[in-house]
């Protein structure tokens, strides 16, 4: 990546060369510097042109980034001690720490509580439990839904090639044609039982293709109960698309 140094200050930069532009511009965001050029431009000239403009780039970056600061302080924290963390069908306590450590840290005490570094800013810190949850989140729906697949692959007699776990904006899980099963790693904001049903509807799909009868009567089969789960999935669809976005404070 090429660096404009103006006085003691490295301003690392990136250059787009676009069909559609007419003429060089300069686009400064926060934490980035980019220089738009037509199409066949040399890096020579280009070099040249954001030498001549950078006193411009400087006192500009330097603006953007002073107003992104200023929002940010303006923002409130989401993750705050208080707020109730979606989980398992449940709204669960967050208990939020500042300590001596090098990473944010999630142990599960029947609600959350998040040690995090305490020189961090408030939007590092926010990020940090963000992602934090995030990552223990996956890890517990990971465990649960190696679990369910077990249980019921030799209940069915059936054994999928492969269990991905991803983000889904509209769809809990899925079975290809591969016979890998997707499953959307946003069901652990549904209650356990919940999650059981979308494996093991996904698991039924192996067997058959299809939404027939005969794939319902599978489900039953192991599932008396499956339309109340699957009724929960129809009836709380906003509450696994949201996911941690449905965070309420106190």
């Amino acid at each position: 990546m090429p660096v404009l140094t103006v006085g003691n200050t490295d301003i690392p930069y990136t250059v787009r060369r676009s069909s559609k532009a007419k003429k060089r511009r300069i686009v400064v965001t926060p934490g980035q510097v980019e220089i738009v050029a037509p199409e066949g431009s040399e890096d020579a000239s280009i070099a040249d042109f954001v030498h001549k403009q950078r006193r411009w780039i400087f006192d500009k970056r330097q603006e953007v980034e002073t107003r992104a600061r200023q929002l940010e302080s303006q923002q409130p924290s989401r993750f705050v001690t208080g707020a109730k963390i979606p989980y398992r069908g449940r709204l669960m306590r967050l208990t939020v720490q500042l300590a001596d450590v090098d990473d944010t840290q999630v142990v599960y005490r029947n609600g959350f509580l998040v040690t995090v570094p305490g020189d961090l800013s408030l939007h590092e810190r926010d990020r940090g439990i963000s992602e934090a949850l995030t990552l223990w989140l996956k890890g517990r729906v990971a465990q649960d839904i190696d679990s369910f697949v077990s249980q019921y692959s030799k209940r069915l007699g059936v054994i999928p090639k492969g269990v991905r776990i991803k983000e889904q904006k509209h769809l809990w899980g899925s079975c290809g044609r591969d016979q890998v099963i997707n499953l959307n790693w946003h069901l652990i904001f549904a209650p356990k039982p919940v999650l059981e049903y979308a494996v093991v509807h996904e698991l039924c799909h192996l067997i058959h293709r299809n939404h027939s009868a005969e794939f319902w009567g599978v489900i039953g089969g192991q599932l008396p109960d499956y339309e109340l789960r699957k009724g929960w999935l129809e009836d709380n669809e906003h509450v696994i698309n949201k996911g941690l976005s449905s965070i309420i404070s106190w």
